[in-house]
């Protein structure tokens, strides 16, 4: 299934409020600007540098499903495809916070 463009435009606020708020804060749009090409013509975004409190990660995404009029299953394509793609890796928030 491909994106839409209104669905690629979610996809791109997620990420860049993410990147956002990740420690260290990071520019989206600057790191795809300053990404190397891989063998394959890909844009390499090294997302393991980045660090985001899961329930900061959960927040954020949810904000950005509910403000937009999407189906379930464009929730869930969307979810996905920010959960598989170059978000910043997710920390567990201690239990007792």
């Amino acid at each position: 299934m491909n994106a839409t463009k209104k669905q690629e435009k979610i996809i791109l606020d997620i990420y860049r409020e993410l990147y956002k708020y990740s420690t260290p804060s990071a520019d989206f749009d600057k790191l795809i600007e300053n990404a190397i090409i891989n063998e394959y013509g890909q844009k390499v975004i090294y997302f393991n540098d980045y660090e985001i409190l899961d329930k900061d990660f959960d927040s954020i995404l949810n904000k950005h499903l509910k403000k937009n009029r999407l189906s379930k299953l464009q929730q869930n394509m969307i979810r996905t495809t920010v959960i598989l793609g170059c978000s910043p890796r997710t920390k567990i928030t201690d239990k007792y916070e």
